[in-house]
């Protein structure tokens, strides 16, 4: 397992962020192209409790791809037969050739979600943990190259995203009963987590594990993980960025709505709001 949580960007301002987002996006361009013209495929996926901002990751990741060589793939509620054939449902939405898949959840949901609602047997549990590790690798060795992300998020820090979704006119319907149902189920969600980190982590291809407590922080380690991982023509070297400590005017812009002319702990709350949403 590896903690990917860059210091470099604990001091990052909304200016900062959208430049560095931009400069990493121009470079995810770049790593696609080079998945198109190479006949790469590559897999994505993003798992993590409700809120922890997997979407939100995702929709940063694409938002400049070219979309007729990309998919974002959100299974939903499977239906029986896909609950039934797991691997194989998971067969048909893994990436062609020269394609890059990003899965909002993944299989692994047959490992985390699932046996903590209760939505598989047991059985069922068992058999995908026993054999995860065996179908990832016979993928790989037919050359996918695979990246799993876990964005941790903290309980205080879901409560509070809940609270935001449940109030705003243009995110409540991303609030569902079975969110709050599966909050309550916290500490059962974190046992099935530890297991999944330690059976399926493996030297090939390692749950990579990003705070996301701050969704604008995550969003960048996400993407800079991702870049480091390849080579590709054209590649910047991404150096580290030193971000200052103090900031001449306080502003900030929150859904749309300009805060200005704030003091340092002002600011300070408000930023923190924003990482959180």
């Amino acid at each position: 397992m590896i903690v990917y949580n860059r210091t470099n960007y604990k001091e990052l301002t909304l200016k900062g962020y959208r430049k560095e987002k931009r400069r990493l996006q121009i470079e995810l361009l770049k790593l696609q192209e080079w998945v198109a013209n190479s006949g790469q495929r590559l897999s994505i996926i993003f798992e993590g409790r409700d809120a922890a901002g997997k979407g939100a990751t995702i929709k940063r990741f694409i938002e400049n791809l070219i979309p007729k060589t990309m998919r974002v793939v959100e299974l939903g509620v499977p239906t029986p037969t896909q609950n039934r054939m797991w691997f194989q449902t998971y067969d048909k939405l893994l990436p062609g050739l020269g394609e890059i898949v990003f899965f909002d959840r993944s299989w692994y949901t047959r490992a985390l979600i699932q046996p903590a609602m209760g939505y598989c047997t047991e059985t069922q549990y068992r058999y995908f943990m026993n054999k995860v590790i065996d179908w990832e690798t016979q993928h790989v060795e037919k050359g996918l190259l695979l990246i799993k992300f876990y964005l941790s998020v903290s309980k205080k820090n879901q409560a509070q995203r809940f609270v935001f979704r449940q109030n705003s006119p243009l995110k409540y319907w991303k609030l569902s009963p079975n969110d709050l149902k599966a909050a309550k189920e916290w500490d059962l969600f974190t046992n099935y987590k530890e297991q999944v980190f330690a059976k399926t982590s493996t030297n090939l291809n390692p749950w990579v594990v990003i705070n996301s407590d701050n969704k604008m922080i995550a969003r960048l380690n996400a993407m800079r993980y991702v870049l480091s991982k390849f080579q590709y023509p054209g590649k910047e070297i991404l150096k580290d960025k030193k971000w200052s400590k103090e900031i001449p005017v306080y502003g900030i812009d929150i859904d749309g709505v300009k805060f200005s002319n704030m003091t340092k702990e002002q600011y300070e709350l408000l930023y923190h709001l924003k990482g959180s949403t």
